[in-house]
């Protein structure tokens, strides 16, 4: 089978295109032969060479990706036969193997894919979207709340804006470039801010009660300073490299609330990241929450897709299709 190997950290250059063995189940496990494979801001840290959170340096050589959705093509030992020919989505934890025309994975972490979902929604929803759950639990966000959005032509800010427009809240979307901004306009946001533009705060022209950052750096320091008095603050990374600051004379001084929605609060919560994953797949089957995708990338141009990524020229979620 083709699949993406990874040889060496560094960048993009490092995936390359190779031809291996087919991967076998072994017990408890099924192949998928896979539809898509979601492409994560984590996977192009871990190229680089970087730890990103739970996720460790793997060993190499290594086949990355850790968000698939396909058809189970065959079962191991202990698995129920009726598996086979399902379509499916996964999310393949610290394995990896993802980038690839096949790969195995527990049959544990199969959730069976909706009717009428398509594997790229699919991949699109199960890791990003079970995160973007996540941290709409912790924003707890309401008809009053004036909600602001970084990064919201992203894949998860594009799930906020629909989700925060479903229970009657404003929203302000931040992106960067007008091709993102319309796209921002598009989903539904009250107000789209291009943040390239100088001078871009004094365009929000209403005081936000919350905001959900997963950016950091100037933009998310910037967005903090437009909260109102006794606003929250829900962070779920920094993909600027820095984190939005989470305490200082700023935040006690006015009142301000922030907290951070990722690592043990996601997993330790009841149901764990399996429910969230499971909401958000259902969510996506009854339209609620459709996901944003970048138009997807063949498997050959994984290198293209992790720099597209990593200078945020992407448009939603980014992923490949073997």
């Amino acid at each position: 089978m083709k699949a993406i190997r990874q040889d060496e950290f560094g960048p993009a250059e490092v995936l390359r295109l190779v031809e291996v063995a087919d991967p076998e189940p072994g017990p408890g496990q099924v192949r998928i032969d896979v539809g898509a494979a979601g492409v994560h801001l984590i996977d192009t840290a871990i190229r680089a060479g970087r730890a990103a959170g739970p996720f460790p340096l793997p060993q190499l050589p290594v086949i990355p990706g850790r968000e698939v959705a396909g058809v189970v093509g065959s079962t191991g030992p202990g698995v129920d036969p009726g598996w086979r020919g399902r379509p499916v989505v996964a999310h393949l934890g610290t394995a990896g193997g993802g980038y690839a025309e096949r790969t195995v994975t527990d049959v544990t972490a199969l959730h069976p894919v909706p009717e009428g979902v398509s594997a790229v929604d699919a991949v699109a929803m199960v890791g990003t979207g079970r995160t973007a759950l996540g941290v709409l639990e912790v924003a707890a966000l309401g008809p009053d709340d004036v909600v602001l959005v970084t990064a919201a032509a992203g894949g998860m800010g594009a799930l906020f804006v629909q989700a925060a427009r479903r229970v009657g809240a404003t929203v302000v979307g931040l992106a960067g470039g007008q091709p993102k901004v319309e796209r921002v306009r598009a989903l539904g946001a009250d107000l789209a801010v291009d943040y390239a533009e100088p001078g871009w705060p004094q365009r929000v022209r209403i005081v936000p009660t919350a905001l959900l950052d997963g950016v950091g750096g100037e933009l998310g320091r910037t967005a903090l300073g437009l909260l109102g008095d006794g606003g929250r603050a829900v962070l779920f990374g920094m993909a600027s490299g820095t984190p939005t600051p989470s305490e200082g004379p700023e935040v006690d001084a006015r009142g301000l609330r922030v907290e951070w929605a990722i690592g043990p609060r996601l997993a330790d919560r009841p149901g764990g990241l399996r429910g969230l994953a499971d909401a958000a797949l259902e969510a996506l089957a009854r339209r609620e929450l459709v996901p944003l995708v970048n138009p997807p990338f063949a498997l050959a141009d994984a290198a293209r897709a992790h720099r597209v990524l990593e200078t945020r020229a992407s448009i939603g979620k980014v992923v490949l299709t073997p």
